[in-house]
């Protein structure tokens, strides 16, 4: 794969990172920090009514907040999400949960592939082989869980993914101004129904393994 410095240099994409944040005042700093500033255009975290600091948190860091008083759910904070972003023109827009579960420093590796064309919807699994997933903590009920429902979710869409339920997966621009998200689920069906849709204008859908950690300290955003 290319070196993420220099395909940035070359077409200077604008990539704009959004945050959907449930109590995450343990693991948003981190998240953050380990963002690759250089290549984003901005931050934006969407807070579903926090029972904590997160907010205090996410401005310390000089991150752009967008703050629901009420509850939307997992789906209701992602339209806030891609409603902002697109308020920036941007080219690419990335998803990830600031549960610090996920690898943040690998958003120049989501995003390359469309970037470059190849991909409209680019997905950071964790479903790499067993071993790998339940070593680096993933519990064996959310294990064998996430792996049964995407054998049914493969059968229905025609595809062969690893996993539909990542916290951390990048759009083009064009993907959100034309499916109708706004429109899907204010819960956690949400994921699905923006991947179908986009199927259904014929948007190409692919994947990257991403390592996963899980600890208690995670935020209670994932359902999956």
């Amino acid at each position: 794969m290319k070196d993420s410095n220099t395909l940035w240099d070359k077409k200077k994409p604008k990539i704009v990172v959004v945050m959907p944040a449930y109590n995450a005042q343990e693991t948003v700093k981190a998240t953050y920090n380990d963002l690759p500033k250089d290549i984003i255009h901005e931050v934006i975290l969407v807070d579903d009514a926090s029972k904590d600091k997160t907010i205090d948190i996410a401005k310390n860091l000089g991150i752009t907040i967008y703050n629901h008083t009420d509850n939307k759910g997992y789906g209701g904070n992602q339209k806030t999400c891609y409603d902002q972003a697109l308020k920036r023109k941007p080219d690419v827009v990335v998803m990830v949960h600031p549960d610090y579960q996920y690898d943040a420093k690998l958003v120049g590796v989501l995003c390359e592939p469309i970037v470059n064309g190849r991909a409209d919807i680019m997905l950071g699994s964790r479903i790499q082989t067993r071993h790998q997933v339940l070593a680096g903590g993933m519990p064996r009920w959310k294990y064998f869980a996430n792996r049964f429902l995407t054998l049914i979710e493969n059968l229905a869409m025609g595809l062969n993914l690893s996993e539909y339920h990542t916290g951390f997966r990048a759009y083009s621009a064009k993907v959100l101004k034309t499916v109708p998200y706004r429109k899907f689920s204010d819960d956690f069906v949400f994921d699905q129904q923006i991947l179908i849709s986009a199927l259904s204008f014929q948007f190409n859908i692919s994947e990257i393994p991403v390592p996963c950690k899980y600890f208690k300290e995670a935020s209670s955003i994932n359902f999956i």
